[in-house]
């Protein structure tokens, strides 16, 4: 497929957008965002690179090979799963990962143009990256935007895309999942997390009947019923 300029940014169509992150764990806001850009960004195929030792913020809860086998799981039956791809080159790393040195080595064996996708918090603090400004020779920027957000006054060029996705974080996941509620990720992710008891997660079953949720705790031996949102 050629690739040529789209008519709504800047970005090349087919090109490849490259997904970091820690994933501690993969929920569906991390989805959504994957869906939208590619939906919008006209993208070929989505990197997916998990975090091994991220030098802006504290080490990950699970560890690299659990991070690792969940988004595995949470993309393997997804819909887009054929044009998503996992890169474990950092995630198993020991040594920080800096996305300039990911950007580096992409491009020695990728043709197609790299966009970085990043979310609004992560792209406010850019500036403060390892080397930021040759990040901005490597790769496109593209920003995950609520409908409304101004980004025109930010020193990096980026191109916005629309997002729809709720407030779900990995920390509000890791939350829920402590206190036994239904937490915003793929069933696949869950099983994994319930199997391998992560992030203090209580020994739960959840039984969806209608709009209901039916919470087994055998811990504790009763059931509590949960409105699904």
């Amino acid at each position: 497929m050629p690739l040529t300029s789209t008519s709504s940014n800047n970005i090349p169509v087919g090109a490849l957008g490259l997904f970091g992150g820690t994933f501690d764990p993969l929920h569906t806001a991390h989805l959504k965002l994957a869906e939208e850009a590619m939906r919008q960004l006209r993208l070929s195929g989505i990197l997916w690179i998990p975090a091994g030792c991220p030098p802006h913020r504290p080490p990950p809860v699970a560890s690299a090979t659990d991070r690792l086998a969940m988004v595995r799981l949470g993309l393997a039956d997804h819909v887009y799963h054929s044009d998503w791809q996992v890169d474990d080159s950092e995630v198993m790393s020991s040594e920080p990962s800096y996305t300039i040195h990911t950007l580096e080595r992409l491009r020695l064996v990728e043709k197609r143009p790299l966009v970085l996708l990043m979310g609004a918090d992560a792209f406010l603090g850019l500036t403060t990256w390892y080397r930021w400004q040759d990040i901005l020779r490597l790769a496109h920027i593209a920003v995950a935007s609520r409908p409304g957000s101004d980004w025109t006054a930010h020193v990096a060029p980026h191109t916005p895309f629309i997002i729809s996705a709720g407030t779900v974080s990995s920390t509000t996941v890791r939350t829920a999942l402590q206190q036994g509620n239904p937490p915003d990720i793929p069933s696949s992710v869950l099983d994994y997390i319930r199997i391998h008891r992560l992030y203090g997660c209580l020994d739960v079953m959840y039984i969806r009947c209608g709009h209901e949720v039916h919470m087994v705790r055998s811990e504790a031996g009763f059931q509590q019923q949960k409105a699904w949102d």
